[in-house]
């Protein structure tokens, strides 16, 4: 617990909506656990810095907010001037002691962002530690980043574990789910929902036409509306449907304020619009997920998945991180773009999925191409029947990630640089 006489301002530098969600959320609990509340006498005041992000929605400002741990959030359409000159759009005091922490972003911003302020700079690394001379302390996922880095910096690192794993630590309370549960996450944003809602639809249905006994949920994105999603299902309003299976859905709402998406058919596959959805997801034998952040969510959560990454639409996928980003989402001219980069990138037949990028190699299936929801159903068919092959997943998920528990030890790790 702070000194009274100390007052604190922690920073935490990110960017994207997995970010924001994934890491954010736990590091700012465990702040507010380790350091106290601000006002009312007590010290520690918490600011959300966001940067610009190819994969961001544009909710990430109204989601950080929504934590009750969070003071202020300055959106990303002001962090080029905040960076550049310090200045905020609601000229924000600072006081002369602090932290800056990297959840996000580019990590040479936070070091950039400490020397403006002088505060103490922490870098969670989960993959690389960047800007060894400029940080103060890195709060490494596993050993295995801290051998690369030259003898002079070794005691900057302390392996804290890994943040994704606070993921797993979510306990699923209520026994109703049903014993075989496939999860479908078609994306959150438009260019990927238009593509993914009706692909997912129309592959849930010939499952369900096999395996009667299977029930089907949607995690509503925290970045997407209920209705936004819905308006994806309508045949209407989204042209892809037809060439995407044809299976077109209506949004039902249910006198318990439940929601649906309803098929031809008659399959109902749930929305559920509790945030964050672990608990639900940790009790799918199977998700069919499009690639982003949520394979890193469920991989963290041990959950198989196929992965899907349909081309019919060959400018849906703009989240490419760099120079490649920022041309593939410029006005007018950022289609053309996209679909360039996308063309050339399907060529090199990269991994897209992130436990297989961990992995350096496909632990989980991935089907990249004009897909067609019988092939999708075959391929999701023969693993819900070869049980042994799901757990043969799930164990080899479970080895790819650090231990849980960094989000305490980062709080600890920002209350020694600070000496509280």
């Amino acid at each position: 617990m702070t000194n009274d006489k100390q007052q604190i301002d922690i920073v935490i530098l990110s960017n994207g909506p997995g970010e924001v969600v994934t890491w954010v959320r736990p590091v700012v609990q465990q702040l507010r656990q380790h350091l106290g509340e601000d006002g009312n006498g007590a010290q520690v005041r918490i600011s959300v810095v966001l940067c610009p992000c190819p994969h961001a929605t544009g909710r990430e400002a109204t989601i950080a907010r929504g934590y009750p741990e969070v003071d202020r959030v300055l959106e990303p359409e002001h962090f080029w001037p905040f960076l550049l000159w310090g200045k905020t759009a609601d000229n924000w005091d600072w006081r002369p002691k602090g932290a800056v922490i990297f959840l996000g972003g580019d990590q040479f911003f936070t070091a950039i962002i400490g020397k403006r302020l002088g505060y103490r700079t922490i870098v969670y690394a989960e993959w690389e530690a960047r800007w060894q001379s400029l940080i103060d302390c890195f709060a490494v996922m596993k050993p295995a980043l801290i051998p690369p880095a030259p003898a002079k910096y070794r005691d900057k690192f302390t392996v804290v574990g890994d943040l994704m794993a606070e993921v797993a630590a979510y306990e699923w309370q209520n026994g109703g789910i049903a014993e075989e549960l496939i999860g479908l996450l078609p994306g959150s944003k438009p260019a990927k929902l238009a593509q993914g809602v009706p692909l997912t639809l129309a592959v849930a249905s010939l499952i369900h036409q096999q395996r009667p006994q299977t029930r089907f949920a949607i995690p509503l994105a925290p970045t997407l509306e209920l209705q936004t999603l819905a308006n994806f299902a309508d045949e209407s309003k989204n042209p892809l449907i037809a060439k995407l299976g044809g299976t077109g859905a209506k949004l039902i709402r249910e006198q318990d304020n439940s929601y649906f998406l309803e098929i031809s058919s008659g399959l109902r596959v749930q929305i559920w619009t509790e945030t964050p959805a672990y608990g639900l997801l940790s009790q799918c034998r199977l998700c069919l997920t499009t690639v982003g952040a949520n394979t890193a969510e469920l991989g963290s959560l041990a959950v198989p998945m196929i992965v899907l990454l349909p081309t019919q639409q060959l400018d849906a996928m703009r989240a490419w991180d760099g120079i490649p980003g920022l041309l593939a989402n410029l006005p007018l001219v950022g289609s053309g773009f996209a679909k360039t980069i996308n063309w050339l990138v399907l060529r090199q037949k990269r991994l897209f999925a992130w436990p297989n990028i961990w992995a350096n190699q496909e632990i989980v299936p991935e089907l990249v191409g004009e897909l067609l929801p019988e092939k999708v159903a075959q391929v999701a068919l023969e693993l819900l029947e070869q049980p042994q092959r799901l757990e043969a997943m799930r164990s080899s998920l479970r080895q790819l990630r650090g231990e849980p528990g960094a989000a305490a030890k980062i709080a600890q790790l920002v209350a020694a640089q600070l000496r509280l």
